[in-house]
């Protein structure tokens, strides 16, 4: 055989020898599914959410850094960070991506078509238009709602303010979730004959000032605070006000009653982060977003904080003994 026709083909063996080293490295590192996780901004609730996600991995056999990839962001409340960030998991390998909150789930849902979507409490996701139903959720979109229990919520409210006629609720009029949520729990107490005073913030900023109006000249006898990551993220300040007026707070996550809430109907926002974790793994093994159902816990646990009710002087209720009793900072 001719020599320059030997080199053509010893070249030709070797660069398909590299391309198939390559290409078996490419396929190797794709055994390890790549996972994008995306939180809208930082606070304790959310922060319970992602640690939640993480334990079940963990429960199902999957290590972070050794048998999946996990690319963490956090927009820290900018919505110009989520859909920067939600696009960068669409253009990259991601194979599965999660959004903590609606406005995460959201920014994931509208740029990523074809690869799975999941939200991990998004209050109403249908109003989101995030999934058809919760049944059958119809997309690449599926996941965890944190539906409070309002009517349980209001019956508690109730309970530890006796004769209860004026009712301050407080939300973000950006969030979607908690503007849901407060105009259900709206609806309910009017229906429950109680007088409701709406108060809205559009940031954090607003927040000193609104609070400082709701509660002064006794307009209000306790303040509800919905499913809200704005005021989450800024409860000193509105307990800092509501502290000075008297006025006893009654959010929905237990770590708002830890920041200084008197008590929640509270859904367990570390276990939201499980069940997530959990549908991951479903899908991380075949399943379809859209054969599985939306998941929800169905009852909350009634969480107390002790310090605040004696900072009020506020009673526990009869009946009530058996909540889960937390001090300020826990």
């Amino acid at each position: 055989m001719d020599k320059k026709i030997m080199s053509v083909l010893a070249a030709l063996a070797l660069f398909l020898g590299v391309a198939g080293f390559f290409e078996q490295h490419a396929q190797d590192k794709k055994t390890m599914p790549e996972v994008g996780i995306l939180q809208f901004t930082s606070h304790p609730a959310l922060d319970q959410i992602h640690a939640g996600i993480i334990d079940a991995l963990q429960a199902a056999g999957y290590q972070p850094g050794k048998n999946i990839k996990i690319d963490f962001q956090n927009a820290q409340g900018d919505q110009s960070n989520l859909k920067t960030m939600a696009t960068k998991f669409a253009n990259g390998q991601t194979d599965l991506a999660v959004g903590i909150a609606t406005p995460a789930a959201v920014a994931l849902a509208n740029t990523i078509q074809d690869n799975p979507v999941l939200f991990s409490a998004s209050t109403n996701p249908i109003q989101a238009k995030l999934v058809k139903s919760y049944q059958h959720p119809g997309s690449n979109v599926t996941g965890v709602t944190d539906q409070a229990p309002l009517a349980d919520q209001l019956k508690m409210i109730q309970a530890f303010v006796p004769h209860l006629k004026r009712l301050g609720v407080i939300y973000t009029s950006s969030d979607d979730s908690a503007v849901s949520e407060a105009r259900a729990m709206v609806k309910l107490a009017q229906q429950a004959g109680v007088t409701v005073k709406e108060y809205t913030i559009t940031s954090s900023n607003d927040l000193n000032q609104t609070a400082e109006q709701m509660v002064s000249h006794q307009q209000v006898e306790a303040v509800f605070v919905p499913t809200d990551n704005t005021i989450a993220a800024a409860m000193p300040t509105l307990i800092k006000n509501t502290d000075a007026a008297g006025v006893p707070v009654f959010p929905t996550v237990d770590t708002m009653v830890a920041a200084g809430g008197v008590a929640a109907e509270s859904i367990n926002q570390r276990e939201i982060g499980r069940l997530t974790g959990k549908m991951m793994v479903k899908i991380l093994k075949g399943a379809s977003p859209k054969d599985l159902p939306v998941d929800f816990i169905e009852k909350g646990t009634l969480v107390v904080n002790r310090s605040q009710l004696e900072r009020l002087h506020m009673q526990l209720p009869a009946g009530y003994q058996q909540a889960k009793f937390i001090d300020q900072g826990e």
